[in-house]
């Protein structure tokens, strides 16, 4: 079963994903904040990371650079869920090495669909 990391400080948000996330097929991990994210990162091998870019202690972009600098993790593939539509946002998560974006509020049956087409299945 392929893994999914989702890192939102909103519990609903997390909730939201874990729900249809575990209804189409894949196991879900959690953290409230790229800080949270690091650490389940330390013993956790998700094939995708879905993270929120305005969080307390670490945010979505600083995460995404610590998940590209690590050897483990630097191929994992990052969609970056956002309700900015600021493209200084966007560009810098790209020069990142974000994958993907997410505009919240988010449609399941989209999201789905940009996870298989990312996981390649």
């Amino acid at each position: 079963m392929k893994q999914i990391l989702i890192v939102d400080d909103s519990r609903t948000v997390r909730d939201s994903l874990k729900f249809f996330l575990k209804e189409g097929g894949y196991d879900v991990l959690e953290g409230a904040d790229g800080v949270e994210a690091l650490e389940v990162l330390k013993t956790a091998k998700p094939q995708l990371i879905i993270t929120d870019v305005n969080m307390p202690n670490m945010d979505g972009l600083t995460l995404l650079e610590n998940v590209r600098q690590s050897p483990d993790h630097k191929f994992t593939p990052v969609l970056v869920l956002t309700t900015e539509s600021q493209q200084s946002i966007m560009e810098k998560g790209k020069a990142l090495g974000a994958t993907g974006w997410i505009v919240k509020p988010f449609d399941s049956q989209k999201v789905l669909a940009v996870i298989k087409k990312v996981l390649g299945g």
